[in-house]
């Protein structure tokens, strides 16, 4: 990428495309297209294939999408599936079609088989049965990263992915209703910690293992694999780090300042026990993590906090 190459980033107001919006004009990267949801509806294929003609980007980081906590996709899978393949579908074929010069999709690391051997290498993918609590979101993503391969066997296109672990940081999804375990626990003990709650209820036995990372060094990644990586051949991205979620769910408590007690509600669900990447093939491209695991959350309290006084 040249500094003055139009790049568009789709979903720059979410947690990751805000966070790739920061890594680019930190960069230099500053002809930039941002279009609000209420400016281009991406689930409308008239209205992308109408921007890509009009304003032809160069480059293009699908980071727009449909997302949500164990909550929320068990009871809208039909909403995941719809809205997050026809997003995936008109982007990367209307980047095809207006001759994108590249295109980084973003993936999840749910895509991967629930009872996956760990670390969990990249071709792992499609090898058992996928998670059921997610299972719409994962066939979705699974599909997109798909399409960036196929349209690169058929078109010769120049499209990547990226499977990113857990995520948190500025910008998350706070809603205790739709939202991940990190910025639910970062609610939770903090809005107990206000009312002086005795104890905070958290979902499951606090067991299963997971990999978090903070939502900028994502962004890093992704700007670098866009300027250094072509290739059909997914990547993952991660720390290669794991915590218990009853280890994470002390780490906040500790961080936010909750005195009170912790109460595991073993009648809810785990979701997946264990899910940690193999981060071998970006690690070898010369690119690894920067912010670790207290520092992130201390980062992402203070923006919440922000947020409230706002």
């Amino acid at each position: 990428m040249n500094q003055g190459d139009k790049i568009f980033v789709a979903g720059h107001k979410g947690l990751v495309g805000s966070a790739i919006l920061r890594n680019l004009r930190q960069k230099g990267y500053n002809n930039l297209i941002l279009k609000s949801r209420k400016e281009l509806d991406l689930i409308n294929q008239r209205q992308v294939n109408e921007f890509f003609e009009k304003e032809k980007p160069d480059y293009v980081f699908l980071a727009a999408a449909k997302v949500g906590g164990i909550g929320a996709n068990s009871i809208y899978p039909a909403d995941f599936i719809y809205e997050n393949l026809m997003i995936e579908s008109n982007v990367i074929h209307a980047a095809y079609r207006y001759k994108v010069r590249k295109l980084l999709f973003l993936g999840s690391s749910c895509i991967y088989p629930k009872m996956c051997p760990q670390p969990i290498k990249e071709e792992y993918l499609l090898t058992g049965s996928l998670e059921t609590t997610n299972e719409a979101y994962a066939l979705a993503k699974i599909a997109g990263l798909k399409m960036c391969q196929f349209y690169n066997q058929q078109y010769g296109t120049n499209f990547i992915s990226v499977m990113p672990t857990n995520l948190y940081g500025p910008n998350d999804n706070f809603d205790l209703e739709s939202s991940h375990v990190l910025p639910a626990m970062i609610r939770k003990f903090h809005e107990a910690k206000i009312r002086g709650d005795s104890e905070v209820v958290l979902w499951g036995d606090g067991t299963p293992l997971r990999e978090f990372m903070y939502v900028d060094d994502l962004a890093d990644a992704c700007v670098y694999l866009m300027e250094n990586y072509s290739g059909s051949e997914f990547i993952n991205i991660g720390t290669g780090k794991e915590i218990s979620i009853r280890l994470l769910a002390e780490k906040i408590k500790m961080i936010v300042g909750y005195k009170g007690d912790i109460h595991w509600n073993t009648s809810k669900p785990n979701g997946t026990p264990r899910k940690l990447l193999d981060i071998s093939k970006i690690t070898s491209m010369g690119w690894t993590y920067k912010v670790g695991l207290d520092e992130g959350i201390e980062k992402t309290y203070k923006w919440y906090k922000e947020q409230e006084i706002k």
